[in-house]
């Protein structure tokens, strides 16, 4: 590869619950004279994919429990917000001022476990938060089939949100879910420039496309939740995002 294309979609609506997105993403593909190939990939962002989903809470039905509401006053959040994050999550990593890291039941590591206020529209007064979708392997897989047979194309799809970095200022975008390609890029084995044998080289593939996504989609008001990538090839493997998230047994800082 030398080159590579990367178009955002534009024109996509504001997403609702049980919108059907294979038709709207198809349509957008339609209106932005974009004709999907084989080998393309279609970043999308794990809002649009929840929205659809209908992984939203309203706050107001939410009871918080006396260990939400002991952490809330910990971390000065909103109590009802915190018994969502644990709901979601299966171990408290990190806990500080305004700062939550847990463990999503996914196995991701992440603040707040994913659950997210911004872009997500109030109604009536009430405070609405978003969740990831129960499965973004999963979802991502229902996406590229639908594509498939509503377009003929065969598309990659990468789900992708934005992360933390431990050590390292500022977010950038990960592959939650993956469909259609390798998740990891196992180089280990092959020869560098001078013919010594890679050890430990496993690329982040579906996190690199994310990321590569995530430049177009922006964080604000872009509006750009989909984009498509042309021009990458792959020969390993296809693996989900799953395979992305690090065994307990090798985490060194566990």
């Amino acid at each position: 590869m030398t080159s590579l294309e990367v178009v955002a979609l534009q024109g996509l609506p504001m997403i609702r619950a049980g919108d059907d997105l294979v038709e709207l993403i198809a349509s957008a593909f339609d209106r932005n004279n974009v004709a999907p190939r084989a080998h393309d990939v279609l970043v999308v962002a794990q809002k649009i994919v929840s929205k659809a989903e209908g992984r939203i809470v309203d706050l107001a039905t939410v009871e918080p429990s006396a260990k939400a509401r002991s952490l809330a006053a910990e971390v000065d959040k909103d109590p009802r917000l915190v018994e969502v994050i644990l709901s979601e999550s299966v171990r408290l990593v990190r806990a500080r001022r305004n700062v939550l890291i847990v463990e999503h039941r996914l196995g991701f590591i992440m603040a707040n476990a994913g659950v997210d206020q911004s872009n997500v529209g109030p109604a009536n007064g009430s405070a609405y938060v978003l969740l990831l979708p129960e499965n973004p392997d999963q979802s991502a897989d229902t996406l590229r089939r639908g594509l498939k047979a509503r377009t003929g194309a065969d598309v990659a799809v990468v789900i992708n949100d934005s992360f933390g970095r431990p050590w390292r200022q500022g977010t950038a975008g990960v592959a939650i879910g993956a469909a259609g390609l390798p998740a990891l890029v196992d180089l280990r084995g092959r020869p560098d420039l001078f013919g010594r044998k890679l050890e430990v080289s496993v690329i982040g593939f579906a996190d690199e496309v994310a990321a590569a996504g995530s430049l177009l989609m922006g964080q604000a008001n872009e509006a750009l939740p989909a984009v498509l990538i042309r021009g990458l090839r792959w020969s390993a493997s296809e693996s989900t995002a799953a395979s992305l998230v690090r065994p307990p047994n090798e985490d060194l800082f566990r």
